[in-house]
């Protein structure tokens, strides 16, 4: 077992860059994982790491040390993985991230009703609007909404999310109804994360830049504003869906409506998912489809 010792530690500064980042993954003390990577290259009396007061990086013997030392890490949790499977029992910490509105508001309900069934897991939930970084961060699972870019990942949709249109009546009251994408732009357009709202017209895809009174990037704030009169937004069906049937929003140019966009569960490609978190997969998948 010695052989092992210092190699999750060596191999989880390299894929961090920092020791500070590696003993919040490993749940460490730095002072441990220090002690630990020093211990290992004064054992293959190499230096695996060049260390500086601003930043960690890695050698040339240790990046030929780390090549080695992943598979034989990946192996591992495998084989570990395959333990757990015989008992098709979930148990242990699952670390996810999603974005923070959608996580709070629809994801939390579901994974404490996912806790309640699976006593033996332990979650660990970063909600954040933050892209972040899975191998770098430790995650096991993300939830991301539309568009995917980064194809290092495996996907699986969970379920799909509408972007309407919508005012109040109030507003449609003061300032009209808008019969067409050109008429927009006489609106207060209260705008999110993006300058844009997309469109679908035919087989294509429309892009329009509004202005308005109001842009954020809470989508709880525009509902608000929406309610209040103040403007137009465009927004997922999971936040307005409700105030549309009960006519506290209207839809508007439904026919211009984009198509459905996917609601994700990401991990890296190089890992076969646990039984626990293939387990909260496939529960997200049946509670969200």
């Amino acid at each position: 077992m010695a052989q092992w010792e210092g190699i999750r530690e060596f191999v989880a500064v390299a894929e961090t860059g920092s020791f500070t980042e590696a003993s919040n993954r490993l749940k460490l003390s730095v002072a441990q994982v220090s002690r630990q990577v020093a211990a290992l290259e004064e054992r293959l009396s190499s230096e695996l790491l060049h260390r500086t007061t601003r930043k960690v990086s890695v050698t040339e013997a240790g990046q030929l040390f780390y090549q080695h030392c992943r598979p034989l890490l990946d192996g591992l949790e495998e084989a570990e993985r395959a333990l757990t499977s015989l008992s098709h029992r979930a148990s242990g910490i699952i670390r996810l991230t999603a974005p923070f509105t959608y996580g709070e508001g629809h994801l939390s309900p579901l994974l404490n009703e996912f806790l309640a069934i699976h006593p033996q897991v332990q979650l660990e939930c970063q909600l954040t609007n933050q892209r972040l970084d899975l191998i770098e961060g430790g995650f096991d699972l993300a939830i991301r909404l539309g568009k995917l870019e980064d194809s290092s990942m495996k996907a699986r949709r969970l379920a799909t999310r509408k972007l309407h249109l919508c005012a109040s009546p109030e507003y449609l009251r003061n300032h009209g109804e808008p019969h067409s994408l050109s008429e927009l732009q006489h609106h207060n357009c209260l705008l999110g994360t993006l300058d844009y709202w997309r469109f679908r017209e035919g087989n294509r895809e429309r892009i329009l830049r509004g202005s308005g009174s109001l842009r954020t990037n809470g989508g709880l704030a525009l509902v608000d504003a929406a309610l209040k009169g103040i403007g137009l937004v465009q927004l997922p069906d999971y936040y307005v869906k409700e105030h549309i049937e009960t006519g506290n929003l209207v839809e508007l140019l439904p026919q211009f409506r984009p198509e459905a966009e996917g609601i994700w569960a990401l991990y890296p490609h190089s890992r076969h998912l646990s039984t626990k978190v293939r387990l909260l997969v496939d529960f997200l998948a049946e509670r969200l489809g």
